[in-house]
């Protein structure tokens, strides 16, 4: 008597190890942990009743042998003669691969480095210029202080406004930062810290030292000049 084998259905990626499953593999390893049919498959999301979202990537692959230029040359509707790929789909994928494209054409944006209190002034001159009222900022910096992202925290009054040393710390974190610089504006064009001023750089300082998060300066902006606590010895 013959034996006769029926073969298995693929398995769906929901039956998958969560470290096998696409979104979950991002997220526990990084996207360069994915191959090019995991990206493939989170971009369609599904499969087919016989086939995972990631099989199907694979026949879309192996169709172009496996090279990804050829991929992106073609069209929705040729995207759409493979099987499990509908209108939707095939939009995702020319999309994705689009904007990998034009991810190569762009120039990379010129990084900032701070080098001195000077560059500090000039930097954020732009945001500070001719405000009627005070604003207080920070700059982000990385290891070789050069600029990861300004944030302004708070904007007040002719007097003054409310700098949150919680929210300060918890950007500064958030970006991974590895140090900062704070900044705020005197509209009445008096460079000189005020008492408060020279309170709250000394808070911020202490709290730096404690997360690893130096405070390199605190510059006080006018519209003529500035005033540098790193320049005066106060930090």
């Amino acid at each position: 008597m013959s034996t006769v084998y029926v073969a298995a259905a693929p398995l769906s990626i929901k039956s998958w190890a969560e470290e096998d499953r696409p979104r979950e593999k991002l997220l526990l390893k990084g996207r360069a942990a994915l191959s090019d049919a995991e990206l493939i498959g989170i971009l369609i999301g599904s499969g087919t009743p016989s086939l995972s979202a990631v099989d199907v990537a694979k026949l879309i692959l192996n169709a172009v042998d496996n090279d990804l230029n050829a991929l992106a040359r073609l069209t929705v509707k040729e995207l759409q003669k493979h099987k499990g790929i509908g209108e939707a789909k095939a939009i995702s994928i020319v999309a994705a691969l689009e904007l990998g494209r034009r991810r190569k054409e762009a120039a990379p944006a010129v990084k900032t480095r701070i080098t001195c209190s000077t560059d500090i002034y000039e930097y954020i001159r732009p945001h500070l210029l001719d405000l009627p009222h005070e604003e207080f900022w920070i700059i982000l910096l990385n290891r070789a202080n050069v600029i990861m992202k300004k944030i302004q925290i708070s904007s007040g009054g002719v007097a003054g406004t409310v700098a949150d040393p919680k929210l300060i710390f918890k950007h500064a974190l958030e970006n991974l930062a590895s140090a900062l610089i704070l900044v705020h504006n005197h509209p009445s064009g008096q460079l000189k810290p005020s008492a408060a001023d020279i309170s709250l750089t000394k808070k911020l300082q202490e709290a730096g030292k404690v997360l690893d998060l130096p405070i390199l300066d605190h510059l006080i902006f006018t519209d003529s000049s500035y005033y540098s606590f790193a320049d005066e010895d106060l930090l």
